[in-house]
């Protein structure tokens, strides 16, 4: 199966400054969730950004190719990129107390796109809009509609923010770190939801977070990043039961487990922090970065 987003060699910097990606290269295929793990500043975020071309202006792309879908998005001019982009893929941001205009009505912001980027008419857009915010469980529907962000709860909000991803059928939805502004009970439910919209709709998704337990729970396959670098690309059974790179083995180990509550926790030995920092070093040497 060809991967629906297959990034290769990505690079992103600083304008002026150092790099924030170095030669980033994964693959998501249609119907599977790969994985983003790493601490944070790993650079998991500037992955997910640089696809939907929303990185900060102060970051440009220094290298690489995006492909989507068989395209190359970095040999698009902008309007072709952003229309294309804008068709087939979306964002489930991390924070839904502010990825919502509290200004705004809910329904007008899950239709918004479907009409001025899709071209649906707003009764077709507001039948969607509908059907959608009952599948992920938003009870009176047409009632929240009308309601706006302040009125609902941080639960409510982030499943609006799921269906909005959903309502366009998109190839590619980019969760970025959806749980985290959550309570653990909330967070349980919007992760079996993400991955039942996913496994109904077959959207290829790219999942960001810094936690292993989730990974483990929702992901096919991921990618570890340590200061924009991939230091190991696998399919889960494989990284759980035999981790290739010494950091990947010491995130695992540094993982809280449910069989021992109570036990001390594990941070990532130091000479493992050392080995992976002289890797990332040499990587910018032989790259000129």
């Amino acid at each position: 199966m060809s991967a629906y987003l297959s990034i290769r060699n990505l690079s992103v910097a600083l304008k002026g400054g150092g790099p924030i990606l170095r030669r980033v290269s994964l693959d998501v295929h249609p119907g599977q969730v790969h994985g983003l793990v790493g601490e944070s500043g790993a650079g998991k975020s500037m992955i997910g950004k640089a696809v939907l071309g929303t990185l900060p202006r102060a970051l440009q792309v220094t290298g690489g190719e995006i492909w989507l879908d068989g395209v190359n998005l970095e040999t698009l001019p902008p309007s072709e990129r952003r229309r294309r982009i804008g068709a087939t893929a979306a964002l489930i941001p991390q924070d839904p107390l502010t990825a919502l205009n509290p200004s705004k009505r809910i329904g007008p912001q899950i239709t918004r796109r479907l009409v001025d980027i899709l071209g649906w008419s707003r009764a077709d857009a507001q039948n969607r809009a509908l059907e959608l915010l009952a599948e992920v469980h938003i009870p009176e529907p047409a009632r929240v509609m009308r309601n706006y962000p302040h009125e609902l709860s941080g639960g409510m909000r982030q499943r609006i923010l799921i269906a909005a991803a959903f309502a366009a059928e998109p190839q590619l939805i980019i969760a970025d770190e959806p749980t985290t502004a959550l309570d653990v009970t909330v967070q349980k439910q919007i992760l079996r939801l993400i991955a039942q919209m996913q496994a109904r709709h077959g959207t290829a998704l790219m999942f960001v977070t810094h936690d292993l337990g989730v990974v483990s729970k929702v992901c096919d396959s991921l990618s570890v990043l340590y200061a924009g670098l991939v230091v190991e690309n696998a399919r889960m059974r494989r990284f759980f039961t035999r981790p290739i790179h010494p950091y990947s083995a010491a995130l695992l180990a540094a993982t809280p487990t449910y069989t021992d509550p109570f036990g001390s926790l594990k941070p990532v030995p130091q000479n493992v922090i050392t080995a992976v920092e002289t890797e990332v070093s040499q990587h910018d040497r032989r790259t000129g970065a």
